[in-house]
């Protein structure tokens, strides 16, 4: 039976979770190089002005078709790469020269180009007073003294004074060492 009077029907209000999945997708489609930076721009505004459900289907439906199988194999090269750097950073640390902590006494040993440091390094990117190593209460201390080409403590440039211990890879410029207690 039908009535004189005919409604539109309306597709619901998109939801938040609707439109976080479809920018989530159109993310995912960018960062995979499946979409241009032009395209990936322009989906991103009509997605946040996208009224219904098929506007969004219509902005990722070339996005959709990877697979469980597909993610799972990109997540295993990720998973991959990145055990091979953490593999090439560990080789590197076990290549490079130790240098032995000092007996604590009452100054601390300087590091760096100049004849009276504690530990002289004569290569042209150690300043002539480049770092210097203090053992207070039992833990060691490195501190950069303004050099010209950088401390690094496990690659992360020292500012100011950090706590350094066995094992830590330091550079002095480009000369690199691992820390060895004995």
């Amino acid at each position: 039976m039908s009535t004189p009077y005919e409604f539109a029907t309306r597709s619901a209000r998109l939801s938040d979770a609707e439109r976080d999945r479809a920018l989530e997708l159109l993310r995912d489609g960018a960062a995979q190089g499946r979409l241009s930076h032009d395209t990936f721009l322009r989906r991103m505004e009509l997605a946040l002005v996208a009224r219904r459900s098929d506007e969004l289907a219509a902005l990722t439906a070339d996005l959709c078709s990877e697979g469980r199988w597909t993610k799972r194999l990109v997540g295993a090269v990720g998973r991959a790469s990145e055990f091979t750097a953490r593999l090439g950073r560990a080789w590197e640390a076990q290549r490079l020269p130790k240098l032995l902590l000092p007996e604590p006494g009452p100054l601390p040993l300087r590091i760096g180009r100049d004849p009276v440091c504690g530990l002289r390094l004569s290569h042209e990117t150690v300043s002539r007073a480049h770092a210097e190593l203090t053992l207070s209460g039992g833990v060691w201390l490195l501190r950069d003294l303004g050099s010209t080409n950088g401390t690094t403590v496990n690659g992360r440039r020292v500012t100011g004074t950090v706590v350094v211990r066995a094992g830590d890879l330091v550079s002095f410029g480009h000369m690199s060492f691992c820390l060895s207690a004995r």
